[in-house]
């Protein structure tokens, strides 16, 4: 058993790494949200299991970050490994609060989850292609965004140039009729 991890930082959510993963397994990320997990749920006060997919070996499967399961899974599930076993500890207020799930889990409830990872993967529709060939085309836009707004910003500077350019022809040639001007008058 490894050593119990404070993943909250206030207690309230302590992971319990069971069975490590291999060294090279894979973690849920951005591109692999959604993940698909067996688990166990006890009541830390009595033990009791209250929830289970061991019995009829079910999966379960969510999107990290969407809310979708109680605070303590979206924080410790994503610092899992795919087949890592952890037992995670959840005070009430990362679980059901103060308003428990009746039946089965009373108010206030501390529990203890033990989760395996059995995989991770992209959402529904997006498969690992198109979530980094989308990473990819937004990458490309903002170089091209960069490179239109480099370039107009040399068609400014070019523009500036002409102007001051030719304001400088047309006061040259102001300046030379002035002096033609006072040269012919002098002739006269």
């Amino acid at each position: 058993m490894g050593d119990a991890i404070d993943l909250s930082g206030d207690g309230g959510v302590i992971k319990t790494i069971v069975r490590k993963s291999k060294s090279d397994a894979v973690a849920p990320t951005e591109d692999f949200p959604v993940v698909d997990v067996h688990y166990e749920g006890t009541l830390a006060d009595t033990g009791e299991v209250f929830d289970t997919t061991h019995e009829d070996n079910t999966i379960f499967s969510f999107e990290l970050g969407k809310g979708s399961v109680i605070k303590a899974w979206d924080i410790a599930v994503k610092t899992m490994k795919v087949g890592e076993v952890a037992k995670i500890t959840c005070k009430p207020d990362y679980a059901y609060g103060s308003a428990g799930s009746p039946p089965d889990i009373p108010p206030d409830a501390t529990l203890v989850f033990e989760v395996e990872l059995v995989a991770c993967r992209p959402r529904k529709g997006s498969t690992t292609g198109s979530v980094s060939e989308e990473r990819a085309r937004l990458e490309e836009l903002k170089k091209q965004r960069e490179i239109a707004a480099a370039a107009k910003e040399e068609d400014k500077k070019k523009r500036e140039e002409q102007k001051a350019a030719a304001a400088a022809r047309v006061q040259a040639k102001l300046d030379a009729k002035k002096g033609q001007g006072k040269g012919k008058g002098k002739g006269k």
